[in-house]
């Protein structure tokens, strides 16, 4: 079971890899600064095993790139039992900070009252929800706690390279053109699945140049909460002579039902790729959105060469 302080006990935990040693050691990673405030990551959609799961290894992804990290979990759709709803978590990270300098007062100890946000509340969606986002801003505002809400993930060049990854584990693309190994059931041409309106079709489209780029096939978007947008963009696509389409969600995965990715397919007449789900770029840009709020320096997040 979750709680609004990180992952349930027994579960893995990314642990930051050790120093090397040597002249040629590599830098030491940047830290969370002491008495930063928490990361929240907001997840929207039904709360459920699986959605559990996909949130708590996107802030072990993020923890395990800046070591010292508060990294948290609020439902949007919450019930404060195993699913602790964003405003609880807020709260809870509020009265944390708040006995953290009471404590250290009562010890004696030269302490500076808490100031700035208690939270940085990063959204884990890949694109403009506007619905959603209305929602976690309204329930930010709920809580009464000083936060800063950041902007969606997307698009990004990672995100390009997630989608790839995603269409060659299903097979309906090649992991690295440089290879030019055969995939018999290679797609020549690509749906970018979205959710969130015209503005989320419109960033996806972003992202899907740069995956069209990647693949040397044409990619659109379209909208996976429109009746008949899916359909409309697959008969545009072999309208221009594609043959063989696939669908991938531009999603992280808890935004939407399953079974509308499995029916705009079917709609479509296509094959579909699993949604982003936790792969490992998702949590490097929560944590960029994280850091860029706070105005430090880790790393930056960066997409693979196109090959």
């Amino acid at each position: 079971m979750s709680s609004p302080t990180g992952p349930a006990s027994g579960l893995p935990v990314r642990m930051p890899r050790p120093r090397q040693p040597g002249r040629h050691r590599r830098p030491e990673p940047l830290a969370a600064p002491e008495g930063a405030p928490a990361l929240v990551l907001a997840v929207p959609g039904t709360p459920a095993a699986a959605t559990r799961s996909l949130a708590e290894e996107v802030v072990s992804i993020a923890r395990s790139e800046l070591p010292g990290l508060d990294a948290r979990i609020g439902y949007l759709d919450g019930d404060d039992s195993q699913f602790p709803t964003l405003q609880a978590v807020l709260t809870h990270a509020a009265e944390e900070r708040s006995a953290r300098y009471e404590q250290a007062k009562a010890a004696g100890m030269d302490v500076k009252a808490p100031d700035g946000p208690v939270a940085v509340v990063v959204p884990l969606l890949a694109g403009p929800d506007s619905a959603l986002l209305r929602r976690i801003r309204q329930a930010v505002m709920d809580s009464r706690i000083a936060a800063d809400l950041t902007d969606v993930l997307g698009p990004h060049p990672l995100l390009a390279e997630a989608l790839h990854v995603r269409l060659s584990e299903a097979g309906l693309a090649r992991a690295d053109r440089a290879r030019l190994f055969a995939v018999t059931t290679a797609a020549d041409g690509i749906i970018l699945g979205a959710v969130g309106g015209e503005e989320a079709v419109q960033a996806a489209g972003i992202t899907g140049m740069l995956l069209a780029a990647r693949l040397a096939v044409p990619v659109m978007a379209a909208a996976l909460d429109q009746d008949g947008s899916i359909a409309s963009i697959a008969d545009q696509l072999r309208s221009s002579g594609s043959q063989q389409l696939a669908l991938a969600p531009y999603l992280i995965g808890p935004e939407i039902d399953p079974a509308v990715i499995e029916e705009a397919a079917r709609e479509a007449g296509c094959s579909a790729a699993e949604p982003l789900g936790p792969y490992p770029a998702i949590g490097k840009l929560v944590l960029a959105k994280y850091t860029t709020a706070l105005g430090i320096a880790p790393q930056q997040a960066q997409g693979a060469p196109v090959r």
